[in-house]
C-alpha cells in the first residue's frame, strides 16, 4: 500500500529501462539477421508480369496487344475459382503503371469490402472522376487513365451493378473497369455489353504440373511424382487449392518426401479402399453391417459432400452397373447433394444413399 501511495518516485526508475531495452531490441532486429516475412506461396508464386500467367493463351495474347498500345478496354474475366483471374489483371496493371503509380492508378473493392449502391455511387464514382497524373520514372509510356477492379462482382447486388452503367460510360476517358467473377450469368446484361469478355478455363493437368514442380524446386520440397499427380486430380483445376494442399503437406512432413497417401489426408479426400468396402457391404444386403459403417464414416469426420463426388465417378466409370441402376443411383446422389447444400443431417442423408444403392444392387 505505501509503496503505491508513494506512486511516481517508486513507479518512474521502470519504463526508461523498458525503453532502452525496446531500443536495443529494435537496433538488433534491423541488422542483417533479419528474416523475410512468411508468405504463403499462393500470393509467394503470383504471377508478377502478363507473360508468366499459366495456359490462359488467348487472353494472355489480346491483354498483351493492348499494353504495346497502352489502352483497354472494360474488361469481364469469368471462369472457376484458382484459374488466374485476379493475378491476370494485377499482373497487367503493373506492367502498365510500374511500381510507383500502382497504388495511385489502381482501385481494387474485393467481395470482403462493402460494395452497395453507395459505395459505387460514392467511392467508385469519386476514384473515377479524379484525372490521372503522374508519369513512370523509367521513362516508358503510362496510360492517361485509371482501373477499378471490382473482384467476385458475381455477388454485387443488382442495384449496385445498375448503379455501375452510368458510371462506366461518363467516366470513359479516365478510367477502365474490370469485374471479375466465376458465373457470368449473375452479372446484368448492361453491363456485359460494356465490356470485353474472357473465360479463363480450368488448368490442365500438364500446366498444374509443372507448376508444381516449379514450387517444389525452389522451396527444396521432395515429392513423388504419384503424389504430383494425385494433388493434380484432387484440386481439379484449381491451381491455386493445389498450391495450398502442397504448403499444407510440407509443413505436415517436415523435410520428408510427401507421397500420396499424406496428399489423401491433407484434401480431406475419402480413401479408395473406404468407398470400396461402402459400395461391397451394399452389395452384401445387410443393412446393420451398413448403418454401422455409415456411423463410422461420419465419427470419423468425413464429408459426406465429398463422399457424394467420389461416388458418382466410381459408379459412372463402373461396368459392373446397368443403365438403369446407374441412372437410379445418380438421380439419388443430386438429391442428397442437393439436400446436403440446404442443411439437411449428413447422416441421415448417407444412410439414405445406402439403402438406395444396397436396393439397386441387390435386386439382381
Amino acid at each position: 500500500m505505501q509503496a503505491f501511495l508513494k506512486g511516481p518516485s517508486s513507479i518512474s526508475t521502470k519504463p526508461p529501462a523498458a525503453k532502452e531495452r525496446g531500443a536495443a531490441g529494435a537496433a538488433g532486429s534491423s541488422g542483417e539477421g533479419k528474416r523475410p516475412k512468411p508468405i504463403p506461396w499462393v500470393e509467394k508464386y503470383r504471377p508478377k508480369n502478363v507473360d508468366e500467367v499459366a495456359f490462359q493463351d488467348e487472353v494472355v495474347a489480346v491483354l498483351k496487344k493492348s499494353l504495346e498500345g497502352a489502352d483497354l478496354p472494360n474488361l469481364l474475366f469469368y471462369g472457376p475459382p484458382g484459374t488466374g483471374k485476379t493475378s491476370t489483371i494485377l499482373a497487367a496493371a503493373r506492367e502498365l503503371y510500374g511500381p510507383e503509380l500502382f497504388r495511385q492508378r489502381v482501385l481494387e473493392l474485393n467481395a470482403s469490402d462493402e460494395r452497395g449502391i453507395q459505395v459505387i455511387r460514392e467511392k467508385v464514382k469519386a476514384f473515377a472522376q479524379l484525372t490521372p497524373s503522374g508519369s513512370r520514372s523509367d521513362g516508358k509510356v503510362c496510360p492517361p487513365f485509371k482501373i477499378v477492379i471490382l473482384d467476385e462482382a458475381d455477388s454485387m447486388t443488382s442495384a449496385a451493378q445498375a448503379a455501375l452503367r452510368r458510371t462506366m460510360e461518363k467516366e470513359s476517358k479516365t478510367t477502365r473497369f474490370c469485374l471479375i467473377c466465376n458465373y457470368i450469368s449473375r452479372i446484368i446484361e448492361p453491363l456485359t455489353s460494356r465490356c470485353s469478355k474472357f473465360r479463363f478455363k480450368p488448368l490442365s493437368d500438364k500446366i498444374q504440373q509443372q507448376r508444381l514442380l516449379d514450387v517444389s524446386e525452389k522451396e527444396h520440397v521432395k515429392i513423388s511424382s504419384e503424389a504430383v499427380s494425385y494433388l493434380v486430380k484432387v484440386s481439379e483445376g484449381d491451381l491455386r487449392k493445389a498450391i495450398t494442399f502442397l504448403q499444407s503437406a510440407t509443413r505436415l512432413m517436415g523435410g520428408k518426401e510427401i507421397t500420396e497417401k499424406i496428399v489423401t489426408e491433407i484434401a480431406g479426400v475419402i480413401p479408395k479402399e473406404t468407398t470400396e468396402e461402402l459400395l461391397s457391404v451394399c452389395r452384401s444386403g445387410s443393412f446393420e453391417k451398413l448403418e454401422t459403417l455409415a456411423k463410422n464414416l461420419i465419427n470419423e469426420g468425413y464429408a459426406v459432400a465429398q463422399l457424394v463426388n467420389q461416388l458418382h465417378d466410381t459408379v459412372v466409370e463402373s461396368e459392373d452397373y446397368s443403365d438403369k441402376q446407374k441412372s437410379v443411383i445418380v438421380e439419388k446422389l443430386a438429391e442428397v447433394d442437393k439436400c446436403l447444400a440446404d442443411g439437411a443431417d449428413e447422416y441421415l442423408q448417407l444412410t439414405s444413399l445406402c439403402a438406395l444403392v444396397m436396393q439397386q444392387l441387390t435386386q439382381n
